[in-house]
């Protein structure tokens, strides 16, 4: 019944009709104020125009302007979508990872003594802390009260001093693995095996972060707009003189789009905000907190699927 529902809900979200009227995760809220204004300065040029003073330009002279702001745009969307999608991707690597590197620990350290069992239940918290360490990092947040539930105090007052808390977690998680090896609790190639995996979680940090701090080049993103602000403010003398009245309603439409493109890329091109058409990491977040809490309401010397068998059998 619940899977039902949120089949319904998605089925209900992706109706057609809907999201041409939904406000909320559209960009029309930004560009309004453009492109009224474009619709006010061509209705200026028409007013002109009907009062004698000819402002038309030929309809011909904006044919290549507006191939080459087109390519310009496809490129500006593209490259914006491909780091969206690479860091939907790192996140996806790391969602992964979490999992992976958890259900090892969880089932390989072996547990010698009686504070063994709490030890491996902090290290599993500590790799969801890395992931919301990792999402406040990326925000930029310097407050990281969400990770009070995750580590003892002392560790978290620690972190309020450190430059990159992300990467002092995995420390702290690759000193834990080392410890059990000296123990003896696990072998070298488990050893080898963990640390491979917490090496992937800092790569896909590094990976974030590379996106965050090579932002698309500020000349591009300047020259973008101003050819942008050009052919919208030139258009309505290019089609004035054919459309007289309709001339701001075509300008108008045509500024929503071609403002609302080169907005598009501006929204999704830092994927690791809180906007809504940013990576959705509060939930990916939680998801990884729920599946982690999850595996430590399982005991680990307890074999389930030869218990189930043996149900099954008997």
């Amino acid at each position: 019944m619940k899977n039902q529902i949120n089949y319904q809900d998605k089925s209900e979200g992706r109706n057609w009709f809907r999201l041409v009227y939904q406000w909320r995760g559209s960009v029309m809220k930004a560009i309004l104020p453009r492109v009224l204004v474009c619709a006010i300065f061509s209705l200026g040029v028409t007013v002109f125009y009907q009062c004698g003073v000819n402002l038309a330009l030929p309809l011909e002279s904006g044919i290549v302007p507006s191939i080459v702001l087109g390519l310009l745009l496809v490129f500006r969307t593209n490259t914006a979508y491909e780091r969206f999608w690479e860091g939907r991707k790192l996140w996806g690597t790391l969602i992964n990872t979490v999992r992976n590197l958890a259900r090892t620990i969880w089932v390989t350290v072996e547990e010698n003594e009686a504070q063994d069992r709490q030890e491996k239940i902090v290290t599993l918290r500590l790799l969801v802390a890395f992931s919301v360490a990792t999402k406040l990092h990326l925000r930029g947040y310097t407050n990281y009260d969400e990770l009070i539930d995750l580590m003892p105090n002392l560790w978290h007052e620690k972190l309020k001093s450190m430059n990159n808390p992300p990467l002092e977690i995995a420390f702290w998680i690759g000193d834990y693995l080392q410890e059990q090896y000296e123990k003896g609790c696990i072998n070298p190639y488990q050893l080898t095996a963990m640390f491979k995996l917490l090496d992937i979680m800092v790569d896909v940090l590094g990976g974030c972060e590379r996106i965050l701090k090579t932002p698309i080049p500020l000349a591009y993103s300047i020259h973008l707009k101003q050819l942008v602000f050009i052919y919208c403010f030139t258009l309505p003398f290019q089609v004035v003189d054919e459309l007289r009245w309709l001339t701001s309603p075509l300008v108008s439409l045509i500024s929503f789009t071609v403002f609302g493109i080169e907005e598009i890329g501006e929204e999704i091109e830092d994927p690791f905000g809180y906007d809504a058409n940013d990576l959705p990491l509060d939930k990916i977040c939680q998801t990884m907190k729920i599946n982690i809490e999850d595996l430590i309401s399982l005991d680990p010397c307890v074999r389930y699927w030869k218990t189930s068998v043996d149900e099954l059998m008997n």
